[in-house]
């Protein structure tokens, strides 16, 4: 049994991974600040259904990743043995109207974490990076061997710089360090403002939806199951410095997603159509190879299935709420 931190444990992917380290009978602190970025209710929600379900080895500390002092205090107290460093500022859109906060956040907030871990002697680091550091690129599918990426929004420009700063601390002091490029998560507990989220809130109150474009964007959408199985392999297989795709290597046009979830629903959609968004990029497709040969990472969950999964569970929630 490992120690493991998570920084923004109590998001959506974070808990979730929280979760299934707590499975395979890990013990698990969650770092994470409970910003206002959505509503802090619905991850404190997050780790209350955690605490609920695993009443084992789960610490959660409110703390920010640039606070020096707490993180070096956190690391102190315990004997942790690998990170997962989720915690950062999240959005394409909204980096582009605020970049110095995302700057600060990811850049600042992950130095400033990799300092601690190098002082506490940590070997294992696993960092969340994006898709979104591709940015516009037309050699699909994606894959971790093109060297000529450049990113289109500051989000995705602090994703792609995280990578560098941590290659550069894995070469100077030796620390393994894993980086993961995600390709847009969804499931249950997925943020509100993610389209599979909030496409079925709008639709199934019977308002219109917006699609930005004319719905011939194409995405790789990954199940969070598939991604958890992903993280895992990492941390059991990983050495060295690795930069790693996961996705489903699979796309879904935005049409053929609302398409889902209108059948999931039962319910028609009523679209708003605007003009594409600054920042916004017309594919995403991850190239796996990598992550099958040396994690022997597998996706499992189509994406009719994991819609009939998110949709069950978001009525879950609306009734439980509505009681």
């Amino acid at each position: 049994m490992k120690t493991i931190l998570v920084t923004g444990g109590a998001g959506f992917i974070g808990s979730h991974l929280c979760e299934r380290l707590l499975k395979e009978s890990h013990s698990v602190i969650c770092f994470d600040n409970f910003d206002s970025y959505y509503d802090p209710r619905i991850k404190i929600g997050n780790v209350e259904e955690i605490n609920t379900r695993y009443p084992g080895p789960f610490t959660v500390v409110t703390g920010d990743i640039r606070n020096r002092d707490h993180l070096a205090e956190t690391f102190k107290k315990n004997r942790i043995d690998a990170v997962f460093h989720f915690a950062a500022r999240a959005g394409v859109r909204p980096s582009i109207d605020d970049p110095l906060l995302y700057e600060d956040v990811n850049l600042k907030g992950m130095v400033t974490l990799l300092e601690v871990c190098k002082a506490s002697g940590i070997k294992d680091f696993i960092f969340a990076s994006s898709s979104s550091v591709y940015g516009e690129n037309q050699r699909v599918p994606f894959s971790e061997t093109n060297l000529d990426i450049q990113p289109i929004s500051p989000y995705g420009a602090t994703k792609r710089a995280g990578e560098l700063l941590c290659y550069s601390y894995h070469h100077l002091f030796g620390i393994n360090i894993a980086c993961l490029r995600i390709f847009t998560a969804y499931g249950p507990r997925q943020r509100p403002e993610m389209a599979i989220h909030k496409f079925t809130r709008l639709i199934d109150r019977g308002e219109e939806i917006p699609v930005f474009g004319d719905g011939s964007s194409r995405r790789d959408y990954t199940y969070i199951e598939d991604l958890t199985d992903g993280m895992m392999a990492v941390l059991q297989r990983h050495k060295g410095y690795e930069i790693y795709n996961l996705g489903e290597s699979q796309t879904t046009s935005l049409k053929e997603l609302i398409g889902l979830i209108e059948l999931a629903l039962g319910k028609k959609a009523k679209i708003q159509t605007l003009e594409p968004q600054p920042g916004d990029v017309s594919i995403t497709y991850a190239d796996i190879t990598k992550a099958r040969r040396r994690l022997h990472y597998q996706p499992k969950v189509s994406m009719e299935e994991g819609i009939k999964r998110f949709i069950e569970w978001y009525k879950k929630q609306n009734a439980w709420s509505d009681k």
